[in-house]
């Protein structure tokens, strides 16, 4: 839906009515990070080094304001001579660029035709053909090993009904109601889409100059996906669940291949498990795959495993690893495999050797991602820290820690900005766990002074928060607040039985955590414990609704698409597995659900609680968040529920973006202190 006025329009009304003291609105001295700059902030993304190492695919995302929505198109940068020239232009986005075999030609997806569709470019005369005209958008996008073929998937609907019906015959021309949904599986729609129709995830193959007619490979009752190539083009290898109970078996997948030439399946791994993911190696010989055993955690990190293409000799290659792997590509010479993985906050480059040895790569308090390794060792990555959004680099394996800057499309807008400093927090837990936070200075800070203090929670559960750069904490750092980010148990980073730490209890002592972070943010001398204030979304919109029925230390909170009644929600939400967060059904032990539910402790809140959701989120529908209001509003709490329309768990439009940064100062600002000598 188009706004009615544009988003300076938005910022600039919202500016009016968020107050004016100084820790709230748009700063107005040009050394501070003001609500203006987030419209003018672009990103490198998608980085694909070609095969020979000698050129660079990436995007470059940025604001488009008149559309009230994100845009991105297709860059490519020569490394001998850095010069950048741009592929695609226009008010679209683009996204998944893949090299060619032979490196003259890319193939990526656009939605420049209205949805997302394959096209293919020639390199040396920019010349676009759009291969597909799809109903549905496919995903994907390979190339066979020649170069003549391209493999992806796409949905295909189900017509049929399980239980069919034959109206009568109406007049010619009648103008009848909409037909009836009639459902039968255990889970219909997903957040961010809406009502899935029912049908499957299929691969096709299609020619790679001419498009035309996709070639469907697959077919069935079953999903389909992640189609990988062998090195002869004669199969393909990829991930699915062909058992036709999906949905009621926990996590299970397996890998299968199956011959291009009589499209005979064979399945290669058997266990109970996700196997996913499959990674064909240089010669053909083994196959890569990532999963792990199903059990009964909350929540399971992954390990990398290796077969041989026939099935054979499956084994473990890594072992504990802290989060699970990324970014899985292949040596080179198939000696082993580079992955990406969070640890800690930071992300950094790994190898681990077809026998199993793990070694690091590269080093440093960063957040690397988007690897892509060309065959003379050159590697193209995205990287970010504190005080960089994303910016595209370039390293060589055999020189990992001397990481050079290509593109930095930030460099003017924060040329001269005062940015928040940020320090590494650890501390002991209510029961000695250590966990690790940062808190995040006053963009103006001055020794001697106090400060009010904004705790940020991280949604999943099962996340990691970073050392990445966060435009909205270095925005209320501008406006004179500390910003702290904790990593309770629960996240990742740290290892499975770092996640283990929630398994039937959540919220729980994840609450523990978060206030010893508080507790030494405030040791550090600058925290007024006076002025507090606390936020997060989704997951973390849980934990602050737990958080204001079980302390009264936060002078305002803002709980952002919560969960309030687990018993509620298990059988509402977008998919079915939250109920195996719990020892029993809702049906079974109702106490169990109510002990864990922010609801249930509703009637402890002293804290001003705003509420603010998706009208359109299925994955923590606004119905949550209405439980929590329409409760505080009868035990006659301070509260208000902002709903934004046409939003789903996320937020898609830019506008809705900078409405919730206002909402949060608004509220703070309303409740709040200014900082104190």
């Amino acid at each position: 839906m188009q706004n009615s006025f544009s988003i300076l329009s938005v910022v600039s009304f919202l500016l009016i009515f968020s107050g004016s003291s100084p820790v709230a609105g748009l700063q107005q001295t040009s050394d501070l990070l003001g609500m203006d700059t987030y419209l003018e902030m672009e990103s490198a993304g998608s980085p694909r080094i070609s095969p020979d190492g000698g050129h660079i695919l990436f995007t470059r995302g940025s604001v488009d304001k008149m559309n009230d929505r994100n845009q991105s198109n297709l860059m490519i940068m020569d490394l001998d001579t850095e010069r950048i020239r741009e592929l695609t232009t226009g008010s679209f986005t683009v996204s998944s660029p893949i090299w060619s075999p032979d490196a003259n030609r890319i193939a990526f997806l656009s939605d420049k035709s209205g949805t997302d569709q394959i096209h293919m470019m020639w390199l040396d005369t920019r010349e676009t053909v759009q291969l597909t005209n799809l109903d549905r958008s496919p995903s994907g996008i390979r190339w066979s090993p020649d170069g003549t073929r391209l493999s992806f998937t796409v949905f295909i609907p189900d017509t049929g009904s399980p239980l069919p019906i034959t109206l009568p015959a109406f007049p010619s021309g009648a103008q009848l109601a909409g037909p009836a949904v009639v459902e039968d599986r255990i889970s219909w729609r997903s957040d961010g889409q809406g009502y899935n129709r029912k049908g499957n995830q299929q691969i096709f193959i299609i020619d790679s100059e001419l498009g035309g007619t996709p070639r469907q490979i697959t077919s069935g009752e079953e999903s389909h996906s992640n189609p990988r190539w062998s090195p002869d083009g004669m199969k393909l290898y990829f991930g699915g669940d062909l058992d036709p109970e999906e949905g009621y078996i926990r996590s299970n997948s397996e890998i299968h291949s199956i011959d291009l030439a009589t499209l005979e399946i064979t399945t290669l791994t058997d266990r109970l498990g996700p196997d996913s993911g499959p990674l064909v190696s240089p010669d053909g010989s083994r196959i890569a795959y990532t999963g792990y055993d199903q059990n009964e955690n909350y929540s399971n990190l992954s390990s990398v495993y290796l077969m041989d293409s026939d099935g054979g000799n499956k084994r473990r290659l890594t072992q504990d690893l802290p989060s699970s792997p990324g970014n899985i590509t292949w040596a080179h010479d198939g000696s082993g495999l580079f992955y990406t993985m969070g640890e800690e906050g930071s992300s950094n480059l790994y190898f681990v050797s077809t026998t199993g040895a793990i070694s690091k790569i590269t080093h440093g308090v960063h957040y690397i991602s988007g690897i892509s390794i060309a065959n003379n060792g050159r590697v193209a990555a995205t990287n970010s820290t504190f005080y960089r959004p994303s910016y595209l680099v370039t390293f060589d394996l055999d020189q990992p820690d001397n990481i050079t800057t290509l593109v930095d499309f930030n460099e003017d807008v924060l040329d001269g900005v005062k940015l928040g400093e940020v320090e590494e927090i650890w501390t002991e837990s209510s029961d000695g766990l250590r966990v690790q936070g940062w808190l995040m200075r006053p963009a103006d800070f001055e020794p001697g002074r106090k400060y009010p203090m904004l705790l940020w929670i991280h949604g999943g559960p099962v996340s990691m928060y970073s050392v990445r750069w966060n435009w909205n904490w270095q925005n209320f750092a501008a406006d004179g607040y500390a910003v702290l980010w904790m990593n309770p148990r629960g996240s990742t980073g740290y290892g499975q039985d770092f996640v283990n730490g929630i398994n039937y209890l959540y919220p729980g002592k994840d609450f523990d955590d978060l206030m010893a972070g508080v507790d030494a943010a405030i040791d550090r001398g600058f925290i007024d414990e006076d002025n507090l204030f606390v936020t997060g979304s989704s997951g973390g919109g849980v934990l602050t609704a737990w958080i204001v029925g079980h302390t009264d230390r936060f002078r305002a909170a803002v709980s952002q698409r919560p969960v309030i009644n687990w018993h509620s929600f298990v059988g509402t939400t977008d998919g079915s597995g939250w109920y195996r967060r719990f020892e029993s059904m809702p049906w079974e032990d109702p106490v169990e659900y109510a002990m864990r539910s922010p609801l249930h402790y509703v009637a402890n809140v002293t804290t001003p609680t705003m509420l603010l959701s998706g009208e359109a989120d299925l994955r923590t529908p606004i119905g949550q968040a209405e439980e929590f209001y329409r409760a505080l509003k009868v035990l006659d709490k301070e509260t208000l529920h902002v709903k934004l329309p046409d939003e789903y768990h996320g937020t898609r439009s830019v506008s809705h973006r900078l409405m919730i940064q206002l909402y949060l100062k608004a509220w703070f600002d309303k409740h709040g202190d200014e900082p104190i000598t």
